[in-house]
């Protein structure tokens, strides 16, 4: 016993000395475009923390108009500030967003188009993870209806304003996880049968699914869309899971700064020559594999149809 505790500590010994190296390989890619967004109008959900805070910070530096779209609005406004006392840039504003409630998003939404005459990219960023079993304003099981729902409603209530701006890109923060997922029309809300994990990647592949049909439906717009996976990064988001916590914590050496985990959302918003590319998946600034169940055009076009039905929008 005491031969094995101490391969054991001799192990994790080694791994806590090599973390700089295994976090170096770890980073994934990087955004090396050096485009400016002066004049250029954003939207973020979401980006009062973590990986929506550091893609807010950055698109800030280059210039652009910034609107942090959160529920909590009084730490979406300490964000902001530090931002603005970083960047130098003044134009960083904070607005309401409930991606739980429908009347929030379409309060936002009202907001906004009455406040902007242009937007030229919308960051789909905000998500719950691990969630116990509860429904939204609107009855919707809750991973489902913040992670998918509220962003489709969302992009739906600001395309106009997009087309309107074009060039203009959506970009979609997925997951990796959405591998594990599966759209279950016959028990969407997880009434049936619920996992909180499961939920997850469910609404994982349904960021994924919806990135694809929208992009064929944007076709000739000038609007383009992508679903990203940022890796493995340090954030709130394990916040209600006290396993993924312990397990964020011991290998916090590890995985991905927020900063290193908002560069394929940047890369998808900003880098040049994307077009011919958009309704694709990208991982580490490059395109990546998706699972067979994300490249399901009968299961992409279904859960649009079923998603336009669950929130009473005419979507064509």
């Amino acid at each position: 016993m005491m031969v094995i505790l101490g391969l054991l500590t001799s192990f994790l010994s080694f791994l806590y000395m090599m973390a700089p190296s295994i976090r170096k390989f770890f980073a994934g890619g990087v955004c090396k475009t050096d485009v400016q967004l002066p004049g250029k109008v954003v939207v973020i959900t979401g980006a009062n923390t973590g990986i929506g805070k550091e893609t807010a910070r950055e698109l800030a530096r280059r210039g652009a108009r910034v609107y942090i779209a959160c529920r909590d609005v009084l730490k979406g406004e300490s964000a902001a500030s530090e931002i603005r006392a970083d960047t130098k840039n003044s134009q960083v504003l904070v607005r309401k967003l409930d991606l739980s409630d429908t009347k929030s998003i379409r309060a936002f939404a009202e907001g906004f188009l009455a406040e902007e005459k242009q937007l030229h990219i919308l960051i789909n960023n905000a998500g719950v993870m691990m969630y116990p079993y509860s429904k939204t304003a609107d009855g919707f099981e809750t991973h489902l209806g913040v992670n998918h729902l509220g962003h489709f409603l969302l992009t739906h209530l600001l395309l106009e304003r997009l087309k309107e701006s074009a060039p203009a890109r959506v970009v979609n923060l997925s997951s990796l996880a959405h591998i594990a997922g599966k759209i279950r029309f016959h028990d969407l809300q997880g009434e049936k049968r619920y996992s909180r994990g499961f939920a997850y990647c469910h609404s994982k592949l349904a960021n994924v699914l919806f990135t694809r049909e929208l992009a064929k439906r944007l076709q000739g717009t000038g609007v383009t869309t992508y679903s990203v996976h940022p890796g493995i990064v340090r954030s709130e988001l394990v916040r209600h899971s006290f396993l993924l916590c312990l397990l964020w914590r011991l290998f916090s050496p590890f995985v991905k700064s927020a900063r290193e985990g908002a560069q394929t959302s940047l890369h998808c918003a900003l880098a040049e020559g994307l077009e011919p590319l958009s309704g694709k998946y990208f991982s580490d600034c490059k395109r990546a594999w998706v699972s067979p169940r994300a490249r399901n055009n009968k299961t992409a076009e279904r859960l649009w149809d079923v998603s336009c039905e669950l929130l009473g929008i005419q979507w064509k």
